[in-house]
Formats: structure tokens, C-alpha cells, sequence
């Protein structure tokens, strides 16, 4: 990617968070989840504050037929936070359907593989991590404790409900 695409999109989260113009990105990749369900969900977890439910669109990274998800700007971002606050309990949209999951946060010692796979997915992502997407698996776990990864865990149909995610 050009040095000015990598500027561009450190720009829109500086200090971990979007700006005013992420923001209106982000409802539009919203949107682009339900028509690319395979590649993308929103995620809606309970904020750790205020209870309300939480929308993000994130990429699923895929590795051995298990899912994922990926903090791109680190640890210290909401979503992750209210998962951890929930206890990994979150709603994935995904086109019109919407599963209650369990998001079990992975193990440093597992990530490498799957950041590498991350940013063969999700290519905004790539200005946010300092490593090429075909550097080699070690380039990787140098890395890995920096970025949160959180497994993909349906739950039973029966614990679907209506309230909201964490409750």
C-alpha cells in the first residue's frame, strides 16, 4: 500500500478511536458486513458503563475452519474492553441474521497465523500493524501480545434473547 494510504488511515484512528470521518466509514461498513457476511460482522456487546448495546463492523479472520476476530489499534480500544467486560459475551450480525457468541480471547503463543490472516482479509487493517502480510510467521509473534485476538464461539440457539449482549 502507498505510504499516503497508511498515513490516511492512522489518521482516521489516532489515539485508538475514529475520528469524524471513521465514523461515517465505519456505518458504511455496517452495511458492507450484510452484503459480505463471509468477510464481515458487527459486533454488538453491552458497553461496560452505560449497559447500552455496542455496534462495530469488524473483519473475521478464518484459520483451520475457526473464526476470529482482531483488534487492529491494540488492547486499549472499547470493543475490546466491554468484551472483556462482558465476559465474552457479544451478538454477531452477519447479513440478516444475528447469533449470540461466546468471544474466548486466544492465547499469544496462537496468534501469529492468525494476524497473518487478518491482513490478508482485512486490508485496512494493514497501516494499524507493523508487518508485511507475507512476512514470516516469527515476524508475526514478535507482535502478537500487542494485538487481541478473540475466537468465534456459537452458543446454543436456546440463549438467544431479546435483551441486550451481556446480559
Amino acid at each position: 500500500m502507498p505510504d499516503w494510504v497508511n498515513r490516511y488511515y492512522r489518521w482516521m484512528y489516532r489515539g485508538g478511536r475514529p475520528n469524524w470521518w471513521a465514523r461515517p466509514l465505519n456505518r458504511l461498513d455496517t452495511v458492507l458486513s450484510k452484503l459480505f457476511p463471509s468477510r464481515m460482522v458487527t459486533l454488538q456487546v453491552a458497553g461496560r458503563r452505560t449497559g447500552r448495546v455496542i455496534s462495530v463492523p469488524l473483519a473475521v479472520a478464518d484459520v483451520d475452519g475457526r473464526r476470529y476476530l482482531v483488534s487492529m489499534l491494540g488492547p486499549n480500544v472499547n470493543w475490546v474492553r466491554n468484551v472483556r467486560a462482558a465476559g465474552g459475551r457479544a451478538v454477531l450480525g452477519h447479513g440478516r441474521r444475528r447469533t449470540v457468541v461466546r468471544l474466548e480471547e486466544v492465547d499469544v503463543t496462537e496468534r501469529a497465523p492468525i494476524l497473518r490472516r487478518y491482513l490478508e482479509r482485512a486490508p485496512g487493517a494493514r497501516p494499524h500493524i507493523p508487518v508485511d502480510r507475507g512476512a514470516p510467521l516469527s515476524a508475526f509473534e514478535r507482535i502478537a501480545a500487542d494485538y487481541p485476538v478473540f475466537r468465534i464461539v456459537d452458543l446454543p440457539a436456546a440463549s438467544v434473547h431479546n435483551g441486550p449482549p451481556g446480559t
